[in-house]
């Protein structure tokens, strides 16, 4: 029996929210169902705004995650309910469907969790030209959904829906760097491609070898690992140091799970900041405009490099709008994230080659350029960091740390005057870090000190977490500071 459904109330219902990077939540939650419905408020958005009519085909990927595949094959039937055809694009990295969807003018979606552990899922989604932004979320949770008779009591689908005949996303993808880089650009560099469980494994190992590099493969999963570019693991840490030693590599160049956010490690096995990464890879591509959020380092001011930088919250959407009001017609333009997910606003010209814009995450572009540009200068990638002002992030969190108690701390701590909120700062954080002079709130609470240290406390966009990011003068100061702040939040008493 065909029923209508809320979007709203579903979200509400389900849990299945609208994070920093598309829905996310738990997989016993995303039922083919709410997959369905999702995927339908999404077309019927589209269908609203011009971008979608019955008879268009949607680009379908996917992660490795085991729930992956069924969700993918539910988005497809909702696909097909709205008159569209999808094309099954595989298991491939977010930004080569949201590229080839670009491309052929399309929507396109990916299923992923990204780098939260595989009890939990998500999707994401691609306008024809670009992410779906905040106001096209708002859009999408406002519709009401009509669910044909396509499932059982549990919300799942009664027949097995086939996904069609695989369409190659990947030959392109591939073909963007090396046309643009050329076959020799990392010859005589001997690279590890950590693979765990990323999607684009495969795909990394093929675009450095295309690109002249040796590749000696590490740390391949057939079980899937939620790698954190933002946070580390620890056993990955001490892995990296030692592939480094034992390969006697160049760099280690990894991504997590859905292949949008890179991983770079220089000729020690040291594991680079994403958003080091980031200033890295604008400055070797000659970026004149800049959009990074409020969490990044510093660095990206202090480098002098570039005529504009404008900072935002965190989230790819806010970057993304940010980097769209950069553009004017004659300013090269990126964006990029504290994870190191690297988004191009403009094409890029050089010596003849052409890179076209990607305003999407991609963990390709900022470890190749970084490579090429040390390369070029003569240097290894730790040098090469050592340019930049001496500015050094850490971030962590605190896990199964419950969303409403990261807020009702965040509150309390901007409870009243400024002047109260700098004296309330200074009491709790004074055996750490000093005098509090400023704070911002654009996303969550970053506060500065008076010595230079930054202390900024986010609760998670997809998951129980509270975020802490931290910059101070040295990396080990600021990986302890990290740890003194979270130490403390994590013994104090439910707000």
């Amino acid at each position: 029996m065909t029923q209508t459904v809320s979007v709203a109330d579903l979200m509400a219902r389900s849990g299945i929210a609208f994070g920093t990077s598309g829905a996310r939540g738990l997989v016993s939650a995303m039922t083919d169902s709410v997959c369905f419905a999702y995927t339908c408020a999404f077309l019927q958005h589209l269908e609203n705004i011009g971008q979608f009519a019955p008879g268009g085909h949607v680009a379908i990927a996917g992660d490795l995650r085991p729930s992956t595949p069924r969700i993918m094959a539910a988005c497809a039937a909702a696909v097909r309910h709205r008159g569209g055809t999808p094309d099954y694009c595989g298991f491939v990295p977010s930004p080569a469907v949201a590229a080839y969807g670009f491309a052929q003018g399309i929507p396109s979606l990916m299923v992923t969790g990204s780098h939260i552990p595989d009890d939990r899922n998500g999707i994401k989604f691609n306008r024809t030209d670009g992410e779906i932004l905040k106001p096209d979320e708002l859009a999408m949770r406002a519709q009401d959904v009509r669910l044909p008779d396509l499932f059982d009591a549990q919300g799942m689908l009664k027949v097995a829906q086939d996904s069609g005949p695989l369409v190659d996303v990947v030959t392109a993808y591939v073909a963007r760097y090396v046309e643009f880089f050329g076959p020799k650009a990392l010859q005589g560099l001997t690279l590890g491609v950590y693979e765990h469980s990323a999607v684009g494994r495969d795909v990394l190992v093929t675009i450095v070898e295309q690109l002249g590099g040796q590749v000696v493969r590490l740390g391949r999963s057939e079980t899937f690992i939620p790698v954190d570019t933002e946070a580390v693991r620890p056993q990955d840490q001490v892995l990296a140091r030692q592939w480094a030693a034992e390969f006697t590599l160049d760099a280690i160049l990894s991504t997590d799970g859905d292949s949008d956010r890179p991983l770079l490690a220089d000729e020690t096995g040291a594991w680079m900041r994403g958003d080091v990464l980031g200033i890295i890879c604008a400055q070797a591509l000659g970026i004149e405009a800049v959009a990074a959020p409020v969490s990044c380092n510093t660095a990206l001011e202090r480098s002098n490099t570039f005529k504009q930088v404008r900072r935002t919250r965190i989230g790819s959407p806010y970057v993304i709008e940010a980097m769209n009001a950069l553009i004017d017609g004659s300013t090269t333009v990126c964006g990029y994230e504290a994870n190191g997910g690297f988004l191009l606003g403009t094409v890029i010209d050089h010596e003849g080659r052409r890179l076209p814009a990607l305003p999407t995450r991609d963990a390709v572009l900022p470890m190749i350029a970084a490579l090429v540009y040390a390369q070029r200068r003569g240097m290894t990638l730790s040098a090469l960091q050592a340019t930049l002002p001496a500015r050094y992030t850490f971030s962590e969190r605190l896990q199964n740390y419950p969303t409403d108690q990261s807020q009702a701390l965040l509150s309390q701590l901007q409870e009243g005057t400024e002047a109260d909120i700098l004296a309330r700062l200074t009491q709790m954080f004074d055996d750490l870090a000093g005098t509090a002079i400023a704070f911002d709130t654009t996303d969550g609470l970053r506060i500065s000190f008076e010595e230079g240290d930054i202390i900024h406390l986010r609760p998670s966009g997809n998951a129980p977490e509270l975020r802490c990011y931290t910059e101070s003068a040295s990396a080990e100061r600021a990986a302890k500071l990290n740890e003194q702040v979270l130490g403390k939040i994590g013994k104090l008493p439910a707000a």
